[in-house]
């Protein structure tokens, strides 16, 4: 079902971007896709309106099933914002119909609380490898991010099985592929090439602060100063429409992917990660929806891309460092990220990879996308639980 929703979804996200950047006009109609949006999740969403965190507060304290309808919204509700022109990603959407779809199952087999929550980890499991065609980074994120940096034995065997068939469905059976990166050339592993992995991914755990700080902010402002819910990504969408037409630049809309990849290829203008990051976490944190992770690589790649003028290894390496760096400084998940970027960049740059993630990891400190990945919280009740 996560492998079929996530092909479906990836299929609607091409067309929705494909029709915007051929039809610029339709981005002067962003106010009313918010007001749609915002009107919908506050007629039908109920508590779908917490996205990704809902998934979190599920796992740990059980309140209730998660509903249904939480797929159909995020689908529309995403390719609403993509079609005119605002800056999100995917992998939200996808994580939260894989943990919706999953959840469903229990109204048909009953299942005690440990089998429910392994259920919810295959579903988010499923959704993440099939968006972005990373089967083993798909399980682990799950497993990482669901169990705050505690691996249960139980949950393994289910999560690598359900992403790797939720991947084999949308890649084979629907025949959608997801985008290759490639990094031509790798430094030599001497002291001095590792040594300069160091101020690097200090960048990328503090643009990884950045971004989580940011959204956190914009969402605690709208909220504090605009009352109706509705209304939100209606001013929101306003003011970027109001950025797009000033700069007359439609770069950093929608999911970045051309700009990602050119970040491999070729010089780009330093500021492409700060100007990304801004405006995906006023996107959602007015109310859009959509995922982080992909605006998360394009702030990374930017970045490493950025760094190339002062760090001397290759572009597309320190572009690749960043692409997970900062993606593992913004969601606590280092190991997922590490083996994500060896699923997409090969093995050979392994080492620099990982040592990015790790120390991006530690240099964000506790800052999180996820407003309800409280990593002592959750391993408290956790450990109640077991």
């Amino acid at each position: 079902m996560s492998g079929s929703a996530s092909a479906i979804f990836l299929i609607a996200l091409d067309w929705a971007n494909d029709y915007r950047e051929s039809h610029k006009w339709i981005i002067a109609m962003l106010p009313l896709g918010g007001l749609l949006i915002g009107w919908t999740y506050h007629r039908f969403g109920q508590n779908s309106l917490k996205g990704n965190n809902l998934l979190l507060d599920e796992l740990y304290e059980e309140k209730k099933p998660i509903p249904l309808r939480m797929t159909p919204l995020v689908l529309f509700g995403t390719i609403v914002t993509h079609l005119f022109g605002g800056s999100a990603g995917r992998e939200g959407t996808a994580v939260q119909m894989g943990g919706s779809l999953a959840d469903q199952l229990n109204k048909w087999v009953s299942l005690d609380s440990l089998d429910r929550r392994i259920l919810l980890i295959s579903g988010v499991s499923a959704g993440f490898a099939s968006v972005f065609g990373t089967p083993l980074a798909g399980a682990i994120f799950a497993l990482e991010w669901m169990h705050t940096g505690q691996l249960r034995w139980r949950s393994m065997y289910p999560a690598f099985w359900a992403a790797f068939v939720a991947d084999w469905i949308c890649e084979i059976s629907w025949g959608v592929g997801h985008t290759a990166y490639d990094i031509p050339q790798v430094a030599d592993h001497t002291f001095t090439n590792l040594l300069w992995i160091v101020p690097a991914a200090i960048a990328f755990g503090l643009a990884a602060k950045l971004f989580a700080e940011s959204s956190h902010f914009f969402s605690k402002l709208f909220s504090r100063y605009i009352s109706s819910p509705p209304l939100r990504p209606f001013l929101g969408g306003l003011i970027i429409a109001v950025i797009v037409w000033i700069s007359d630049s439609t770069v950093y809309l929608g999911l970045g992917v051309p700009r990602i990849v050119e970040a491999f290829e070729a010089p780009l203008p330093w500021y492409d990660w700060l100007a990304k990051t801004g405006l995906t976490t006023f996107t959602l944190g007015a109310g859009f929806k959509g995922g982080e992770v992909t605006p998360l690589f394009f702030t990374g790649a930017t970045l490493g891309n950025a760094l190339a003028y002062w760090i001397p290894l290759p572009l597309a390496l320190l572009a690749g460092m960043g692409f997970v760096g900062v993606f593992s400084g913004a969601t606590n998940t280092p190991l997922a990220c590490t083996i994500m970027g060896m699923e997409l960049f090969g093995t050979e740059p392994g080492v620099f990879l990982a040592v990015s993630c790790l120390i991006a990891y530690l240099v964000s400190g506790r800052s999180s996308i996820y407003a309800s990945q409280n990593l002592e919280k959750k391993l408290k009740l956790f450990s109640k639980k077991e």
